[in-house]
Order: structure tokens, then C-alpha cells, then sequence
């Protein structure tokens, strides 16, 4: 079995990518277009560790290029597409929107075609917790109705009526993934607690934002990528829909208190409310649950343990 994973040196996709990798019957091929918007360093490292597998190959393709990808599905007859390729940030979003269009958009129409012409049996993306905007109707299900509040979750929010479109009129079939402010070993140097702890021990600034008053659902790398694990054994309806989170929002200042018990002190700078932030995320999983019967969630104190000792032993990566 042939399995694609775009995104292949991204947070989610590596660690993804990485636990597929264990199954030596499986043939991977990883992909990523390596852009710059955070430290390509730390991409590469995350690459390095996928290809002692033997049963990993890596290209550096956009998926923007139609081309090379229909290259490469005319080469490989790829039974599963798991695409994490997307341009990531909320704020950034705002800054330079064509990065968004040609990534989130284009990108994903150029997958989702390809994946249909060729047959692909299951295709996964990644959509966000970013398509419900301000919603505070707690716990989030997947029913609800979206409002994006920012261009990030508006491209994640189309990328859903786009697989919602292929099904009703190709049938064909996807499984999308909102996933909730996930953390952990590898993460995103942009995100908040690894810019926190990268501010921390190399003595910089730490900038927060809305005063510390943010509420997250945050969700630990092991459990969001043991989930899709799951969900890879089961059946797609249709364009399905699932929330990855933990279900259990946590305060910034909460986190802020626990990293600040085991790493060193640094100065916070507090800010106000930046316009494209919600205030709080909080995602209900319990169709998810339903769907694979997975709840040994690990526990919140130990996942910020282990992420912090993750970073500890290579912070020579986010310097």
C-alpha cells in the first residue's frame, strides 16, 4: 500500500508521517514544499528523522505545482492522500494572503482533483479549529454553523465546501480534521508555548497577548495523530467531519504558571488583544470518541512535561 503525506515536514504531518513509518508494509511517500515562514532548519531536522525509515521516500514539491504533483500520482498510484500541507498562522494570515490562496486553496483543489481522477480509496485534510470563529456555544461540535473570523479559517472553512462539493457531485469521499491548538514534541516554534520556552532559555522577551486571558483547547501531538491512526481503519460516509481536540480548555496563564515551575524565568511583556485571535477554543470530541472509541487521553501535566523536556534536550533547533 502506497500512502502520500503532504506537510511532510510540518508539526502535524511529520509526527504523523513518523508513527505511519512503524508499519513497515506501508510505502510512504512524504512531501513539503519547505517554505520559510518559520526556521526551514528545524523542517529539515524533522525530514532527517522520517528517512531512517527505509520505507519513507521525500520530495520537495509545492502543492501548488500541478504539475509535479500528477507527476508523482501517475508514478506512485497512491491508495490513501493525508494532506497537512497548508500555510499555518492566524495573524500572518492578514499579512500575506496570496501565501494562503496558493497553499489553502489552490493547493488543496490541485490534491483534491488528483485524488479523485486517480481513485484514491481515502483522503484526509486538515481543517482547523479556526472555522468557528468567536463561537461560544461550548463545547464546539461539528455541527455548528461556521464563521470564520480570519482569511486562515476562512481558507480552512472552503476547503470543507470544497470536499463537500467533490462528494455530492463525484462522490467522492474525505474525512476533514479540525484540529485544536495542538502541542508537543517537534511543535512550531511560532506557536505560543514553544515561544515561550524558546523565550525563556535563550533569555529574550516573551509577548503576551490579550493579557494571558486566551482559553485553549489544547491537544497533545500523541493523541491528535493516535486518533487519525484510528480513523484510518474506519469507514467514510460521505465528506465527514471530526473535531481533534482533548476537550479540556486550558487558561494561557495556567500553562504559563506550569512551564514557569521547571524552566527559567523570563520577562513577559503583555499585550492587548490582537484583532484576529478568538478568545476561546473549546471543541466537543465526542463524535470522534463514537467513531474510534479512543479516551486514554494523556494527561495535561505530563504531555507539558514531556513537551518541555522534548524542547530541553533540542532547543539548538529554535534558537
Amino acid at each position: 500500500m502506497t500512502i502520500l503525506i503532504t506537510g511532510a515536514a510540518g508539526f502535524i504531518g511529520n509526527n504523523f508521517c513518523h508513527k505511519l513509518a512503524k508499519n513497515k508494509k506501508l510505502n510512504l511517500i512524504g512531501i513539503d514544499s519547505l517554505n520559510n515562514y518559520y526556521a526551514v532548519k528545524i523542517k529539515r531536522h524533522r525530514i532527517k528523522r522520517l528517512l531512517k525509515n527505509n520505507n519513507i521516500k521525500f520530495y520537495q514539491i509545492n502543492i501548488k505545482d500541478k504539475k509535479k504533483l500528477k507527476n508523482l500520482f501517475k508514478k506512485y498510484k497512491f491508495d490513501e492522500v493525508y494532506n497537512f500541507a497548508a500555510q499555518a498562522g492566524v495573524r500572518y494570515s492578514e499579512v500575506n494572503p496570496t501565501a494562503y490562496i496558493d497553499s489553502n486553496i489552490t493547493g488543496f483543489i490541485n490534491l483534491i482533483k488528483l485524488s479523485k481522477d486517480f481513485k484514491v480509496k481515502k483522503f484526509f485534510y486538515a481543517s482547523s479549529s479556526s472555522v468557528y470563529g468567536d463561537l461560544n456555544n461550548f463545547p464546539l461540535k461539528e455541527s455548528e454553523k461556521l464563521n470564520p473570523k480570519n482569511f486562515y479559517g476562512m481558507t480552512k472553512k472552503l476547503n470543507e465546501d470544497i470536499a463537500r462539493n467533490f462528494f455530492e457531485n463525484y462522490k467522492f469521499k474525505s474525512v476533514g480534521l479540525r484540529f485544536f491548538t495542538v502541542f508537543g514534541e517537534w511543535g512550531r516554534p511560532d506557536m505560543f508555548m514553544f515561544k515561550y520556552l524558546t523565550a525563556a532559555y535563550y533569555k529574550k522577551k516573551f509577548y503576551l497577548n490579550n493579557y494571558g486571558n486566551h482559553v485553549r483547547d489544547f491537544t497533545y501531538i500523541d493523541d491528535a495523530t493516535n486518533i487519525l491512526l484510528k480513523l484510518r481503519n474506519k469507514s467514510i460516509k460521505k465528506n465527514d467531519i471530526y473535531n481533534i481536540s482533548s476537550n479540556n480548555p486550558i487558561g494561557l496563564k495556567q500553562i504559563l504558571s506550569f512551564f514557569q515551575k521547571i524552566s527559567p524565568k523570563t520577562q513577559i511583556v503583555k499585550r492587548e488583544f490582537q484583532k484576529s485571535d478568538v478568545y476561546k477554543t473549546h471543541g466537543s470530541n465526542k463524535v470522534v470518541i463514537e467513531k474510534t472509541k479512543y479516551k486514554k487521553f494523556e494527561n495535561v501535566k505530563e504531555a507539558l512535561k514531556k513537551t518541555h523536556d522534548w524542547y530541553f534536550k533540542n532547543k539548538k533547533y529554535y534558537k
